[in-house]
């Protein structure tokens, strides 16, 4: 864990695609700091993963079921009556494809994912958002929505982009409430998603490509995401986090 000291106390606290990985750890590192945190994923937690005592809750939901996203944010609604902090972290791919190659069924999932997701689960907190003194929202993009020269998925790349243009329109619809909406944009992260999906060889690669030299660490994601999510980031909406070890200088 990072040593940087973060305090939400007393605060709402919702993560999806909490079960493993970043999410995962941002559930963990949200809770120690005093939070009220909900994880959400389609896949219960492996053992105690997602969970930090009695401030951490998993809950099951589809976050490209509308209905299961509504029912989800109504159970806020009805405990506390705000959300106060928003992290849409749900998404990824299963395979790498060229657009020519790439199947119609795996477009439509992979595009629910990352992009459908994220706005059903926008659209229903809005609400509870506006009712938070400091109501923040980050997005999870890619390095893959900004920009292209590596083999990845179109639909991931594609639906990524799109994360950037929501969270935009997002932080310009919520900004006369006080909500702040920003997303952060990581290069290759170090997870069990990425060991499934690129082999060795496609992993040393991609390390040849970083400036930096070496894949990034969870925890350098989820300081980001703290940050954005405090009342420290006040002044700050609509932008795009770029952490991907100079590998995409704009």
């Amino acid at each position: 864990m990072s040593n940087i000291t973060w305090d939400f106390s007393d605060r709402v606290v919702v993560v999806t695609g909490s079960a493993s990985g970043i999410g995962a750890r941002a559930v963990e590192s949200f809770a120690a700091a005093g939070a009220s945190v909900y994880g959400l994923d389609i896949n219960p937690p492996e053992g105690d993963e997602a969970a930090n005592g009695a401030r951490a809750t998993f809950a099951e939901c589809d976050i490209t079921d509308g209905a299961a996203v509504d029912a989800f944010f109504g159970r806020i609604d009805d405990k506390h009556g705000r959300l106060d902090v928003l992290v849409n972290n749900a998404g990824g791919f299963w395979t790498q494809h060229t657009i020519e190659s790439t199947p119609e069924d795996d477009w439509d999932r992979v595009v629910a994912l990352n992009l459908k997701g994220t706005f059903l689960c926008v659209r229903r907190a809005i609400a509870l958002l506006r009712r938070s003194e400091t109501g923040r929202v980050v997005n999870l993009s890619s390095l893959a929505g900004q920009t292209a020269g590596y083999t990845t998925s179109p639909a991931y790349a594609a639906s990524k982009a799109g994360v950037l243009a929501l969270t935009r329109i997002l932080a310009h619809e919520l900004a006369g409430n006080g909500v702040t909406a920003n997303a952060i944009a990581p290069s290759a992260v170090l997870t069990d998603r990425i060991l499934a999906v690129r082999d060795e060889e496609d992993r040393a690669r991609t390390t040849a490509s970083i400036p930096l030299g070496r894949y990034g660490d969870v925890n350098e994601i989820v300081n980001w995401m703290m940050f954005l999510a405090s009342a420290e980031s006040g002044y700050m909406t609509g932008q795009t986090v770029s952490v991907n070890g100079g590998r995409f200088m704009a």
